[in-house]
Order: structure tokens, then C-alpha cells, then sequence
């Protein structure tokens, strides 16, 4: 039995007292189904809007006409919102996205009928809680099936969001699309072009968020959605590499993906995981030994990761952070390093960006052949335990790894009379250099005389 929130039923009542129909509608209602909690509450109503505006209003609740051109208010109701939408049909979708218009419907079936896939296409008719299912969606939910309402080149052509949600859901949920579904999405690209870049986004985000991220990815390649949006990382096909990999550049960095999903990693270290190598192609050369290089290709995937992440239209925030990781991931660690290389690496990353590096690691290694490794395990000379212990004592140490943790400052060295601007950054770093090669040296005593003698040097 389908438990219905107290508040829904409440609502429910009201629009029924006053002669009108509501149903639960969309995801909500798969989820339900599914035995999951929902947590968004979108209705569907025989009402129009005005008449929604003033049956709320008249039970003392309040509304916000949040998309009334296509039908649509947000109503508040004892601190619960939920979005009501006038049963309504659409016609014609110029834009690949949008209806350019939309009718109002006389029943939730035609309302149904619009929408993209059967699983979607269900209704709970409030209060009482009774399935309406035209299409099939509750059998398809049970088979955990992903298929389109009506003619699947139809639904596609009319929204080009319509096929990454597809490859979405069966990331999300873990269903398998229908072959009709699937095979129509590779003669919709022309619309999928259309659809914006941020919505693109957000439907990549979601992508990661799920527990195996490869899922849609390799559907995306299978129907020419990478290519389409991600043509970067589809370029990594068929990139073969050799030594410690099992995979093509593509497979690796999936496994990497989906590793940091499984692993519950940050937003930012699922994306960098993503995108770590996508470089490796167009840096590629045969190597003496008939071996292929990958020379400086972090540097490459940096560059190409920021270009990609600035088209989807990233926050600032989160391209920095991702390409700071993409740029650092080929860190190579021997015991041979010296102390002040470790203090050095720990600059170069960043105090703060230690722990990700290390699990991005993690990732790419388990990309290599698809298994976890021993957490000793030596990859490239590089015993990542071994650099973790010696990176943890010299930060106990408490010693300087920034501008900032010098003995003195900017002002310090304008007292002295070092002029503001770029001769002061240049000497700035230069003591960093200097206390990164010998902590001892970071007193305020010592670095203000160092800092004398490269002002002289670079004046006389």
C-alpha cells in the first residue's frame, strides 16, 4: 500500500471539496512505487490556474505563479510547497526544448500522454491514492525498463533534454533502456543540439551523483551523445596504452569515474577523475622503444578540462578545484626525494588539496586494470603511503609551505625599501624558495637581510 503524506491528503481534499481533480504525477509517483521516499511534490489539476490561486488562497495558503505560462503555480500550504499544473497538452517544439504552445487538457490521461517516458506517465489520484497508468509505466518500473510514451522519435524530437535523461535514469535507477527508446536517440542529435549547456550540465551532474557513472557514459557513446557533448573525452577512444593499464584511455578514466562515485568522492573528484587523461590524445607520440608517450599530458587535460568545464558552464569555484587536481595527478614519488622535494610538493598542491590528490590517485590507479589495489602497491616508483607519512611530518613540523607562512610580509618589505608590485612578488617567492630548502631560514631576521640582497641584485 502506497503511504500518502498527511499534508498531500489535506491538500488533496481541499481542491476535491471545491469540485476539482489532483493527482500525484512524474518521478514522485515512480519512486512511490519504488518504495522510496519522495521528497519534491509535482500535481497535476483539473483546475486552472486561477482557480488553484483562489482555492489555496481561500484554505489559507499562499501561491507564486512560478510558470503560469505553461500552466503551472507553486502553492504553499502549512509550510509545504508543491507545484500544481493544469492538466494541459503541448504542440510544436521549435527550439528542440520548449512547447511553443500549450492547451489546456479535460483529463489526467491526455495530460499523460505528453509525457517522455511510461515510468513518468503514472498519476496517483489524491486523496484516495488510485493508480492511473495508461501506458504501462508501473509494469515498466517493476521490469526496471526505460521507455519512451508513444513514438519514441516523436517524444525525442519534441525535447532534446529527453535522450541524456534517458542515459540519466538508467544511470540513477539502474534500469536498462528499451531497444526502440535507445535506437531512436542516435536520429535526435540535431535536437539534442539545441538544448542549453547548463541544462546539459545538470544533467551530467546528476550522471555523476549516481553510484556507476560509466553507465550512462557508455550509452552516451553507444547513441552519439558523447561525441555531442563530450566530445573530448569520446576522442579518448581507442587511445591504447601500455605498462600498468589494461584499458584505452576512455575505459580508464570511466573506471576512475565510477571508482570516486563508489567511493562517495566529491563532486570535484568525480569530475576530475572523469577528465584526468583527456589530454592523452593529442599529446601521443611513439616512443624508441615502440611504446606510446604521454609527455606532460596532465598539463594538456588541464587546459582541455578547463575549456570543456567553462562550455557547460561550471562555477569558477569548481573548474579551479578540478583543474588544480587534473594538473597535480602526476605526482611522481621515489624515496629517494629529498625533503625539501617533499616540502616542495606540498606547495606545488596545496595543504588543503592533499587528501583529494591522494584519492584521485586512488582512482586513477584503480583504473588501471578495474580492481582495487593494495593500499601499499608502487605505481610509477611511487609508494603513495610512504609520501603520505613523510608529508604528514613535515606538516607537523609546522613549517612553511606558502607566502603566507613566511616570517614577514609584503609590508615588512616595503619598510625596508622594496618597492610595491611585481619586484615584491618576485621576492616574495623567492624566500618561499629559499625556507621551502631550509625551514630554518624562515625568521623574520634572516629572510628581511635575504630579501635586502635580491633587491640589490636586481637593481644594480
Amino acid at each position: 500500500m502506497i503511504k500518502i503524506d498527511p499534508i498531500l491528503k489535506e491538500i488533496a481534499s481541499i481542491f476535491n471539496t471545491n469540485g476539482k481533480e489532483i493527482y500525484l504525477v512524474g518521478g514522485a509517483v515512480r519512486d512511490m512505487l519504488m518504495g522510496k521516499k519522495i521528497h519534491d511534490w509535482d500535481l497535476a489539476s483539473s483546475a486552472l490556474p486561477g482557480e488553484v490561486a483562489a482555492i489555496v488562497r481561500k484554505a489559507g495558503g499562499k501561491v507564486i505563479p512560478t510558470g503560469i505560462k505553461h500552466g503551472t503555480v507553486t502553492v504553499i500550504y502549512k509550510k509545504h510547497s508543491a507545484e500544481v499544473t493544469t492538466f494541459r497538452t503541448e504542440s510544436d517544439y521549435t527550439d528542440g526544448r520548449r512547447p511553443d504552445s500549450v492547451s489546456y487538457a479535460a483529463t489526467i490521461q491526455e495530460d499523460l500522454s505528453r509525457r517522455d517516458f511510461t515510468m513518468n506517465a503514472i498519476a496517483l489520484g489524491l486523496p484516495a491514492g488510485k493508480i492511473v497508468d495508461p501506458f504501462g509505466g508501473e509494469a515498466d518500473s517493476k521490469a526496471k525498463i526505460i521507455r519512451c510514451v508513444g513514438n519514441a522519435n516523436e517524444r525525442f524530437s519534441e525535447d532534446g533534454l529527453r535522450p541524456l535523461r534517458a542515459v540519466r535514469f538508467a544511470a540513477q535507477l539502474g534500469f536498462t533502456i528499451d531497444n526502440n527508446t535507445l535506437n531512436a536517440i542516435s536520429g535526435v542529435l540535431p535536437v539534442c543540439a539545441k538544448v542549453s549547456w547548463e541544462r546539459v550540465r545538470d544533467e551530467i551532474n546528476k550522471i555523476l551523483a549516481s553510484n556507476q557513472p560509466s553507465i550512462a557514459f557508455r550509452l552516451m557513446e553507444q547513441t552519439g551523445l558523447l561525441e555531442l557533448f563530450l566530445g573530448e573525452l569520446s576522442a579518448c577512444r581507442n587511445i591504447e596504452q601500455k605498462g600498468f593499464h589494461e584499458f584505452d584511455v576512455l575505459d580508464h578514466s570511466l573506471l576512475a569515474c565510477d571508482y570516486a562515485a563508489a567511493k562517495n568522492y566529491s563532486h570535484e573528484l568525480r569530475l576530475a577523475a572523469l577528465l584526468h587523461d583527456i589530454g592523452k590524445p593529442s599529446v601521443r607520440e611513439m616512443g624508441k622503444e615502440g611504446v606510446w608517450t604521454f609527455y606532460r599530458h596532465e598539463e594538456k587535460s588541464e587546459i582541455m578540462a578547463r575549456k570543456l568545464l567553462r562550455r557547460l558552464r561550471y562555477s569558477n569555484a569548481i573548474i579551479e578545484k578540478t583543474c588544480h587536481l587534473i594538473k597535480e595527478h602526476m605526482f611522481i614519488y621515489t624515496p629517494d626525494w629529498s625533503n625539501s622535494a617533499v616540502r616542495r610538493f606540498i606547495a606545488r598542491v596545496g595543504e588543503s588539496y592533499l587528501d583529494d590528490i591522494y584519492k584521485l590517485r586512488h582512482a586513477d590507479v584503480f583504473g588501471f586494470a578495474g580492481k582495487e589495489q593494495n593500499h601499499n602497491y608502487k605505481t610509477q616508483n611511487c609508494s603513495l603511503l610512504q609520501l603520505i607519512d613523510r608529508v604528514d611530518k613535515a606538516i607537523l613540523q609546522d613549517q612553511a609551505f606558502t607566502i603566507k607562512d613566511l616570517a614577514v610580509n609584503g609590508s615588512d618589505l616595503i619598510k625596508i625599501g622594496i618597492p610595491a608590485g611585481k619586484t615584491l612578488g618576485i621576492i616574495l617567492k623567492e624566500l618561499l624558495e629559499t625556507v621551502l630548502d631550509d625551514p630554518k631560514q624562515n625568521t623574520r631576521e634572516t629572510l628581511l637581510k635575504i630579501a635586502q640582497g635580491y633587491s640589490e641584485k636586481l637593481y644594480h
